[in-house]
Formats: structure tokens, C-alpha cells, sequence
């Protein structure tokens, strides 16, 4: 398994905020194999942050919404590796971002704040300090492999994130819609559509994507263990196959197998 660290510009974390950290732990743990490691919180914080991981490797968390959190939907949250997080953060405020916590230490592991772009869509920012983020396992089965933010407007978000992290936008047309592909590094991580009536009122969210050998057998496991299948599994011509799904406790998410895998 290959350890790299993740480069500025790059999705280097991805964490689940969840109503019931117990549940989820259950859930995720069936549903992709993944090992559960508890630690407590940082500074005089309650509770426990669970990381979550393929063999020794740490590839995301989740913890438990709280205090002012609490009434918070379960969600997943995907952070951009950068080189200073107060930087970024004050460029992100020029560019019309509303920060929604300010940046902030978390010991023994780096600094963090949150972002809540022009379009509405939350995305967190990350300076790795003593841990560096999500191990790099490419395309290991069980690894985040993909975000994909779904907004109202994609033409100020296409501005936003391209003068916030230089990321090199690339539309065109996935059928029946258009879809745009953010390049970091001139490699691609991520995507954005336009939201459809079938999101319904959701806010504008970025969708973490999991890699997976098999899509429909992911998706009876999660119909299995207490999950919900939001979109079943369906091709995309010279992509792959893909599913969106919701945990237990609310949080959606999808998995892919890409074509060339």
C-alpha cells in the first residue's frame, strides 16, 4: 500500500458527522471492512473521534454531533489539502466565502476551518501538522476516490474553487446533463453538476465517492445493514458504474468502480 502524502490542492480527508457514532461505526465497519479506532477527543473536548481505517492505514473519521452541533443533519465533509489554512481562509472571505469556523488548531494532528462557498456547500480546509491526512492507497477498494460538489450554481462555483485552490475546471457533457471536472495538478479529483427537482430542497453538498470492486453487491449490503439507495446502481459510459446510498443516521454517500478497474 502505497503512504504519499497528499499534495496542496488535493482532497485529503474526508469525516463523518453523525447523529449516532455508534450506529455509523456498525454501519460503515459491515458495509466496506473498515477498522474503527476511537481516540479521544482533542483539548478538553467530550467524547471520541473515531478514525477510520484500511489495515494500518487511516483513511477518514467520524465523531459524534454534539453541543452547538447537535442539531446538525449526519453529513460527510471532505477537506482540501493547503499550505496555510489562514491564508486560505482569508482569500476564500475575498472571494465570498462565509467562514463557519475560523481556523483553528487541533493538536497532534493540524490545523482546520470551515468553509461555506457562494453556492452554499460547506467544504473544509486542512494544513497537516504531526498527521498528515488520508494515506494515498490509490484505488484500493474501501478508499475515498472522489468528490463531486452538486450546487445551483455551477458558474460561480467554477470561479470559487478556481481562484481559491488553482483548480483547472473541465465541462462537458455527461448525459443528460453537463458536468464539470476539477483538475489539481492537471490530474483530475473531483466533479460538479448542476442540482436537478430530484434533489428536492437539499442544500448544495459535496459527495464523497468510495471505490468498490462490485457497486450492486455494495448496495444490498447496504440495504442489509440499515442504509438507503438514493440513486441504484447504474453505468456511465466510459466512467464506470456507480450508487448513492444514506447511512442509518442520514449521512449520503456514493461508490464507484471505475471502468478501467
Amino acid at each position: 500500500m502505497s503512504q504519499t502524502k497528499s499534495q496542496p490542492g488535493t482532497f485529503c480527508w474526508f469525516e463523518c458527522g453523525t447523529k449516532d457514532q455508534a450506529a455509523a461505526k456498525k454501519f460503515y465497519s459491515s458495509v466496506f471492512g473498515w477498522k474503527t479506532v476511537d481516540m479521544p477527543m482533542p483539548g478538553d473536548m467530550p467524547g471520541h473521534y473515531t478514525l477510520l481505517k484500511i489495515g494500518d492505514a487511516d483513511i477518514g473519521g467520524l465523531y459524534q454531533l454534539s453541543g452547538p452541533m447537535e442539531g446538525v443533519p449526519s453529513h460527510w465533509m471532505t477537506y482540501v489539502n493547503v499550505e496555510s489554512t489562514d491564508d486560505t481562509t482569508k482569500r476564500a472571505r475575498t472571494l465570498g466565502a462565509k467562514v463557519v469556523a475560523e481556523p483553528m488548531d487541533i493538536p497532534g494532528v493540524g490545523r482546520i476551518s470551515v468553509l461555506e462557498d457562494p453556492t452554499g456547500a460547506h467544504i473544509s480546509l486542512f494544513q497537516p501538522g504531526e498527521h498528515q491526512g488520508a494515506a494515498q492507497l490509490g484505488l484500493t477498494p474501501g478508499t475515498f476516490c472522489w468528490s463531486e460538489l452538486a450546487t445551483r450554481d455551477t458558474r460561480a462555483a467554477k470561479v470559487f474553487y478556481s481562484e481559491l485552490f488553482n483548480w483547472k475546471a473541465k465541462s462537458g457533457q455527461a448525459a443528460p446533463m453537463e458536468y464539470t471536472e476539477f483538475m489539481a495538478n492537471e490530474q483530475p479529483i473531483g466533479g460538479m453538476m448542476e442540482m436537478t427537482p430530484q434533489h428536492g430542497d437539499a442544500p448544495p453538498h459535496w459527495l464523497p465517492y468510495v471505490t468498490v470492486e462490485d457497486p450492486d453487491a455494495t448496495a444490498a449490503k447496504v440495504s442489509k445493514h440499515g442504509g438507503q439507495v438514493l440513486v441504484p446502481p447504474m453505468d456511465i459510459p466510459n466512467v464506470g458504474r456507480f450508487s448513492v446510498f444514506m447511512d442509518p443516521t442520514g449521512a449520503a454517500f456514493a461508490v464507484i468502480r471505475l471502468a478501467a478497474h
